[in-house]
């Protein structure tokens, strides 16, 4: 009972601190979401005199969003789909009125309207929305024209924020490529221990974890989208734009190392809990594999391509084609997912997959 409350715990604590982390994540979306519906209230209202302009503020939020991918599209599909929305609805109240059906007719033609138009879902929503607005809100036909100009200064608001973006997007996915790169390398030192001790129950806890790093790279592909998103809406970080691009590169091989890292985690639990011995050899690997990719991290913490790490890792492949192998298949299974995970992270480093693959020397015989 008490190890199952540690447990759960745990869990809770990994919970918070997982929220507290996505908020710090957004936390400047946040406040430029903030910023800029202020001032297209004030910019609709102050300025140019709208009474209760809240469409302004809404588009510039819309716009937004919490995301950095497609802030521009996302600008243009609010403005137009508003001023869709507006015009079909201010077209029909003048020659219908307003009522019940009326307004279900006006939806349905805004958002036909749209979809003809081949627009996006953000599109039509807002051609019904601002339709919707239109036919029950607005008191005369003609001030609908008004709030597509409200939808114009919270879009134009949005466009200037969207170029003022912050140096954190473009660092997360180096950063987030550096935590898979280390998760590998604990993995791979534990799954070593594990080799010698022969215990099932640590075992089988490192199965837990290992199962538990899919959102890794997850979050490395989100980090990876939203670093490009940066780039392509900012003027202020076109530079970032190949060294971000060459960060891209290496989701795909982290991906495959870390999955590798996983079925030799597997193997390993499998030969602990049916008490199947695993040369030490194969522990010694594994350990060492665990030390060049932590020196493979640390080149990615650092934002430079691991080309320094490269001579740690084929010391390690060399050495496998060199060692004993196993009467246990589940032990010639471990081997052979090193070799592969070797192969994967010499991809990291900038080799192609038939030179990191020739690299290798051929698996030893029995």
């Amino acid at each position: 009972m008490d190890a199952a409350l540690d447990r759960m715990w745990a869990r809770s604590r990994l919970s918070v601190r997982g929220r507290i982390d996505r908020w710090r994540s957004k936390l400047w979306a946040i406040v430029q979401c903030a910023v800029a519906a202020g001032v297209a209230w004030w910019l609709a209202a102050d300025v140019l005199d709208h009474e209760t302009p809240f469409f302004a503020p809404i588009a510039a939020v819309v716009s937004l969003g919490t995301s950095f991918g497609q802030r521009h599209r996302r600008v243009v599909e609010v403005t137009v789909g508003v001023a869709i929305g507006v015009l079909v609805a201010d077209l029909l109240v003048v020659l219908i009125g307003s009522g019940a059906w009326q307004l279900a007719l006006i939806v349905a033609l805004a958002m036909s309207t749209a979809l003809l138009l081949d627009a996006g879902i953000l599109f039509v929503n807002q051609a019904a929305v601002q339709s919707i607005v239109v036919a029950t809100l607005i008191p005369e036909p003609g001030d609908g024209l008004i709030r597509w100009t409200d939808a114009l200064i919270g879009g134009a608001v949005a466009l200037v924020a969207a170029t003022v973006v912050p140096a954190a997007p473009l660092r997360r996915p180096r950063e987030q490529a550096a935590a898979v790169a280390r998760k590998i390398a604990e993995l791979l030192r534990a799954a070593s221990e594990v080799m010698v001790d022969g215990d099932a129950e640590p075992a089988l806890e490192l199965l837990a974890d290992a199962r538990a790093t899919d959102r890794l790279i997850r979050e490395l592909q989100a980090a990876a989208s939203e670093g490009m998103a940066v780039v392509s809406s900012s003027p202020f970080r076109v530079r970032h734009r190949e060294p971000l691009r060459r960060m891209v590169e290496l989701v795909e091989p982290l991906d495959r190392a870390l999955r590798s890292t996983r079925v030799l985690v597997r193997h390993t639990a499998v030969a602990a809990y049916r008490r199947r011995p695993v040369p030490t050899s194969f522990a010694g690997l594994a350990a060492d594999l665990a030390e060049a990719t932590d020196a493979l991290a640390d080149e990615l913490q650092q934002n430079r391509l691991a080309v320094a790490a490269r001579a740690d890792l084929l010391a390690v492949g060399a050495v496998t084609g060199k060692v004993a192998r196993s009467d246990e298949l589940t032990a010639d299974v471990i081997l052979a997912q090193i070799r592969s995970i070797v192969v994967d992270l010499l991809l990291v480093t900038g080799m192609g997959q038939l030179e990191a693959t020739d690299a290798l020397p051929p698996p030893p015989g029995r």
